[in-house]
């Protein structure tokens, strides 16, 4: 058994199907944790990646790059009128 440090919630963890720096979360409150230490089983917030903040940049900008194809949707639909303007 461990205890997560973010609620203190019991956690059953096998010491023989955990090495030091595997991850896994909180079934109770959903965190992040690291094995930290095997005997006894130490849990710790695992460190969030950097790398994720990086691809969610990326996620905005392709969000902005669609963005643009709805402008040529709405000129599409005013070319339906015939192109004359009233």
């Amino acid at each position: 058994m461990a205890t997560c440090p973010e609620c203190d919630a019991e956690i059953e963890v096998d010491e023989f199907d955990v090495d030091k720096g595997d991850q896994l979360s909180c079934p109770d409150c959903g965190s992040n944790l690291e094995v930290v230490g095997l005997s006894p089983i130490e849990l710790d917030l695992a460190p969030e990646d950097e790398d994720d903040d990086d691809d969610d940049e990326d996620d905005l900008e392709d969000d902005d790059l669609d963005g643009d194809d709805d402008d040529e949707v709405e000129e599409d639909e005013d070319d339906k009128d015939g192109g004359f303007d009233e």
